[in-house]
């Protein structure tokens, strides 16, 4: 969309999803998908037909665009054919791709063990530890209060996780004792260093999952 011509309908858009409460993210990158049709299109998405619609999944296809992009892409777009043009009968073609479910790559204990072993101090042990062992995402990790951890109850609190909810997660004795030696001596309200590198992850179109990513993430943030 071009700021001359597309300011105002893209301002329209951006009001649909506030009022949502999209986060901040998600409007980013839903107005970014928009602007690859526009930019497909050479005009405005507001005059876009069924044959426009097709050549664009088309073109995704054949440019080698993955699974994730081209969902994301199917995503904004019927937001944008639905909510903000109210034009159901464009967004009702617009096709996911379903990617093969493989099995996840599982650490044996012993691996595992060396995983976090191999940290060069308390801090990065303990922020490992916590989202192997509790099941905390990296945004949840580096979000972490001393306010959030109930040693009383055997909880962790996690404010405003994956999908604005907010959880608790259940921390094994070992870890809670872990997360104490953190606090005494590795002053956990510096997390900024951590937060940094692990921002690196949270924006890697690759994910973090698998052996491979594993490896690089322990290499990355235990420098």
């Amino acid at each position: 969309m071009t700021d001359e011509a597309m300011s105002p309908l893209r301002r329209r858009m951006i009001e649909d999803m506030s009022i949502r409460k999209f986060a901040p993210k998600t409007q980013h990158d839903y107005v970014q998908r928009v602007k690859d049709f526009a930019a497909f299109l050479g005009r405005s998405p507001d005059a876009a037909t069924l044959e426009d619609v097709r050549s664009f999944q088309l073109r995704l296809t054949s440019s080698g665009a993955g699974t994730p992009k081209i969902n994301a892409t199917v995503s904004a777009l019927r937001f944008f054919f639905n909510v903000t043009l109210d034009r159901p009968d464009l967004a009702r073609h617009l096709s996911f791709v379903h990617e093969p479910r493989k099995v996840p790559v599982v650490l044996s204990s012993e691996e595992v063990a060396r995983f976090l072993e191999a940290a060069p101090s308390i801090k990065y042990k303990a922020a490992l530890s916590v989202a192997y062992g509790a099941g905390l995402r990296v945004s949840e990790v580096v979000s972490l209060k001393v306010s959030d951890v109930d040693s009383e109850r055997m909880m962790l609190r996690v404010e405003q996780g994956k999908g604005r909810k907010d959880r608790h997660a259940m921390p094994s004795p070992v870890l809670l004792e872990l997360l104490r030696d953190w606090y005494r001596v590795g002053q956990p309200n510096r997390r900024r260093d951590l937060k940094s590198r692990i921002q690196v992850f949270k924006n890697s179109p690759h994910g973090v999952g698998g052996k491979k990513n594993q490896t690089k993430i322990l290499q990355y943030l235990l420098v």
